[in-house]
């Protein structure tokens, strides 16, 4: 195999939903091998519409197709050029990025840092993720001090983890509560001795993605939201953790959040300063 391309068509994004934990999180240790075989080759990843993927998201068929295509830039004219454009601007966010040591995030019930000291930023320009929109780094594994509420749920394995509240301790997390399906967010984050430390920080950009719709490859790209991922982290950025999970979770930043860099504001209301 020279590389992969996934695309997601599902035609029930429940059926999971009764397989226990334990089941779930031996199936990812068990086909983590395969994974990072598969991640060393060139690969990406989109989603071609269906009606379960438009009911998650509270749409009619037809209007997740727009949403779909639009959050590709599809509509467009000449949308390599306006893929282009993004990369170029995602470009100088990373150039005012270069050499920071410090992040700290602050939102509704939120106050956290971590450490991107040596790490390197991404340009996730649609070369992997189709739909893109973000710039994404793997933290200092033991930096992360705090706690963050995530305004959404998390859908993954056919269940929906909502209310998450995480507290964090020498970049381990020392709390985890939810206010549904609590005990599988526990049980996944038991999944091996990476689950409960981060492994990405990833800041969205794609403007026209607007709305949560309860799949993470557009969710995580909300422009004016950030992402904190537990478990496996990405070589490419200098990350070292290792687990079989990758969890990415959204904080929504623009009512009232705020990101500093080495103590200077980054981004304010999800606008970049």
């Amino acid at each position: 195999m020279d590389a992969t391309i996934r695309i997601a068509s599902e035609g029930n994004t429940r059926e999971l939903s009764n397989v226990e934990p334990g089941k779930q999180t031996l199936m990812a240790r068990t086909m983590k091998p395969v994974s990072d075989i598969v991640r060393k080759k060139p690969w990406v990843v989109t989603l071609f519409p269906t009606s379960a993927y438009a009911q998650d998201a509270e749409m009619s068929l037809g209007d997740f197709e727009d949403f779909v295509y639009a959050a590709m830039f599809a509509d467009e004219d000449d949308p390599v050029a306006a893929w282009k454009s993004l990369r170029k601007r995602q470009d100088k966010l990373i150039a005012s990025l270069a050499g920071a040591k410090d992040v700290r995030i602050v939102g509704r019930g939120t106050d956290i840092r971590l450490s991107v000291r040596n790490r390197r930023f991404l340009n996730s320009d649609g070369h992997r993720n189709m739909p893109s929109g973000e710039i994404f780094t793997g933290p200092v594994e033991n930096s992360a001090e705090g706690f963050i509420e995530y305004d959404y749920p998390v859908c993954s394995a056919g269940r929906e983890i909502d209310g998450i509240r995480l507290v964090f301790r020498k970049g381990l997390v020392v709390e985890a509560t939810a206010s549904k399906n609590q005990d599988f967010l526990r049980a996944m984050l038991k999944a091996d001795a990476g689950a409960s430390r981060l492994g990405e920080l990833g800041i969205g950009t794609n403007v026209r993605i607007q709305r949560f719709i309860k799949n993470i490859l557009f969710d995580e790209k909300i422009g004016g939201t950030i992402h904190l991922a537990l478990g496996q982290s990405y070589a490419e950025t200098g990350g070292k953790n290792m687990s079989a999970i990758h969890w990415d979770m959204i904080k929504d930043l623009r009512k009232g959040g705020v990101i500093f860099v080495d103590g200077k504001v980054f981004q304010k209301d999800g606008k970049f300063l």
